[in-house]
């Protein structure tokens, strides 16, 4: 199987404004490619940029998945080893351009194999619910969507923070007054604090009952990672400072987190995501699959990935929830509230609407 052809696009989606500590983002930068073989197969695959986090942005991973594309014309579509450390070789990191062109390939072997991605990963469905996330506003406005998220049947909120310690303790605790102990709280501070504001945050927050904190200090601190976390009564969820199976390794040995967030973003797409897992799972970590703002076709591709492996065992898969104004994806994933619902269809099950597409900037390899 020999690819012939890639069609890329500037796969942009409106948004309302989504907030988190480093920044801001008022449209989804994603990337779409379709890959065409000479066995009349199609492959696809779909990356989402979020620059204040991986330094990517939509522009440059439209230019990067023209070189990527023009690489692989040609070559055996099956090698999925040859195919991604030709990329690993031309470009260092890139890891969300690299995820889309990691994506097809995966799409690309299941269909060949007539199965659903999560069974060619060598998983099968189980139950996946999500969380889902509420921007940083003021302590009043974010619980009074935490009110309206639960009177949803919202079961477990995540809870964005990393501003001014004492506000975010506000926030957290103006939330939890709003819904009560049942539904569990997960905090994100996006690399928002210093080791001495996440001690004091941390320990405030103690008292209303966080399940676990995510990257709390900027990633060059995570010498720092290992002291927090002896100190801190909320347990620490490493996300960007985890990007590669090199970065878990390092995590987990210098026992600076007790779980890890992967994200196919951060990564390069689902290679890397299964040697994260792995290495996580060997030492007893349990997984959290992530996303950034991807459609519900990469969505498509980040629930089969959970599907398929046990050790992920917190799902934040919301991002189709967050405010989306158009959904352009045909089949994938259905969300039934906060549970996701895959097919049987073969690969990811999933494309973009063809009509939508021809709006979008594009260029043929």
């Amino acid at each position: 199987m020999i690819f012939t052809s890639f069609e890329i696009y500037k796969y942009s989606i409106p948004i309302e404004p989504f907030v988190i500590a480093t920044g801001t983002m008022y449209y989804a930068q994603n990337v779409f490619v379709r890959a065409h073989t000479d066995a009349g197969i199609t492959g696809v695959g779909e990356c989402s940029a979020f620059p204040m986090i991986v330094g990517e942005t939509q522009a440059t991973c439209f230019e990067m998945a023209k070189d990527f594309a023009a690489i692989w014309k040609g070559k055996d579509a099956t090698d999925i080893e040859a195919r991604l450390n030709e990329l690993d070789l031309y470009a260092a990191g890139n890891y969300t351009a690299k995820s889309a062109f990691d994506m097809l390939l995966y799409d690309l072997a299941a269909k060949k194999a007539g199965m659903p991605l999560c069974q060619f990963l060598g998983g099968r469905k189980r139950t996946i619910t999500t969380d889902l996330t509420i921007g940083i506003d003021t302590p009043e406005a974010m619980a009074a969507k935490a009110l309206e998220y639960t009177g949803r049947g919202v079961a477990i909120i995540k809870v964005k923070l990393g501003k001014q310690p004492i506000e975010d303790i506000e926030r957290v605790k103006q939330i939890r007054r709003a819904v009560g102990p049942q539904t569990e709280l997960r905090a994100d501070a996006n690399q928002g604090w210093t080791f001495d504001e996440a001690v004091y945050a941390l320990k405030a927050l103690a008292e209303y009952d966080v399940r676990f904190c995510e990257q709390p200090m900027r990633k060059w601190d995570d010498q720092l990672l290992p002291e927090l976390g002896r100190i801190s009564p909320v347990p620490i969820m490493a996300d960007e400072s985890v990007y590669t199976h090199h970065d878990a390794k390092r995590i987990i040995e210098n026992k600076a987190a007790s779980y890890i967030n992967i994200k196919f973003a951060k990564s390069g797409g689902i290679r890397e995501a299964i040697k994260i897992n792995e290495v996580a799972e060997i030492n007893g970590v349990q997984c959290m699959i992530g996303s950034m703002l991807e459609s519900r076709l990469a969505l498509t591709a980040n629930v089969h990935f959970a599907m398929a492996h046990k050790n992920v065992v917190f799902f934040d898969l919301d991002t189709c929830l967050l405010g989306q104004l158009e959904d352009p994806v045909l089949g994938g994933v259905e969300y039934a509230g906060m549970d996701l619902h895959v097919t049987d269809a073969p690969g990811i099950g999933a494309d973009v609407d063809q009509s939508y597409l021809d709006k979008c900037v594009a260029v043929i390899i």
